[in-house]
């Protein structure tokens, strides 16, 4: 193919999740409240995490890591989606195809690193207590944290690298509400096959090789907690779920749909949902309400503000004239 050929395609086409108009008008309202409840989450995490003593705990480190990863992430996709489904014909260049494409597998990866690094961490604090605060350094955290985001970039420069080669000589129609590496695939005017199969080494494998460290994680330290007393048993246990439960509602669509070579269903638009919306949108809530640490700390921190809004509102005003 002709360098012509490989241009000939300038912009793509979103078929997104319907082309009803009834059904368009009522997933806005949805995915809208859905954008405004992530938006205002992970911002109170970020915001009570910052302010407050949690910040030098590793795990509300990194959760406050995740808190912005998740706003970058489904800011990705997210208000495209929701201009998307106002307008009747949905476009896209092809410029910002892979920048978009590249922008989610790099925010999106960053997320999947930090769940990993987090269940480490928890393995750490309930295995080797001792060794917790030497292992979890704030200067070991900051290097965990720049190896997530470089881990993340080198999958998201490797999966637009793949994409960007393709010809795309038409047609030009993504039936997606954005810019994935399968519905591109399918677009592409020659033999994807290989393409395909790199696309799962490094997308499907990446998500398996971590969700299999993750579940390893938990199941020691669910093995490790079996001899201890039943009030840190619990609280083990209650912090695991939570953490098993994020995991699960992320990495479960994403194995589904990376994990087949070069396969793609109509279903897989449902199920991207749960990664790109409603994943991001749940994270925030099962941490802070499964967390006795992050709930005094937001309280605290409520009273602080409270006390100083008290102390405002009894300054004399002064007149000037």
């Amino acid at each position: 193919f002709t360098m012509e050929n490989i241009n000939k395609v300038t912009e793509f086409i979103l078929l997104g999740l319907s082309q009803k108009k009834t059904i368009k008008t009522s997933c806005f309202l949805l995915f809208l409240l859905c954008y405004i409840a992530i938006w205002m989450r992970n911002l109170l995490i970020i915001i009570f995490i910052t302010y407050s003593h949690l910040i030098g705990q590793p795990m509300y480190f990194f959760l406050k890591y995740l808190a912005l990863t998740d706003l970058c992430y489904t800011s990705t996709v997210t208000p495209k989606l929701l201009t998307d489904l106002l307008e009747e014909t949905n476009t896209i260049s092809y410029a910002s195809c892979m920048a978009q494409l590249f922008a989610m597998h790099f925010c999106g990866g960053i997320g999947i690193f930090i769940l990993t690094v987090m269940a480490y961490d928890r393995y750490v604090a309930i295995c080797k207590p001792l060794h917790y605060t030497v292992i979890m350094s704030r200067r070991k955290c900051y290097v965990l944290v720049f190896a997530c985001c470089t881990g993340a970039f080198l999958h998201s420069f490797v999966q637009c690298l793949l994409t960007i080669n393709l010809p795309f000589c038409g047609p030009n129609e993504i039936d997606h509400y954005f810019c994935d590496a399968y519905s591109l695939l399918k677009l592409a005017c020659t033999d994807t096959y290989i393409f395909g199969i790199l696309v799962v080494a490094n997308s499907g494998m990446m998500g398996l090789v971590n969700f299999v460290v993750l579940m390893l994680s938990y199941f020691l330290i669910l093995y490790t907690v079996r001899v201890h007393p039943a009030k840190s048993r619990k609280k083990a246990l209650s912090t695991c779920s939570s953490h098993i439960t994020v995991v699960v509602l992320f990495f479960a669509p994403i194995l589904y749909i990376y994990i087949i070579p070069a396969i793609t269903f109509p279903e897989d638009k449902v199920f991207a949902l749960f990664y790109t919306i409603i994943g991001p949108m749940f994270n925030p809530l099962i941490y802070t309400l499964r967390s006795m640490e992050m709930k005094t700390a937001m309280r605290k921190l409520n009273s602080q503000v409270k006390k100083k809004q008290q102390k405002t509102d009894k300054m004399p005003i002064l007149y000037f004239y």
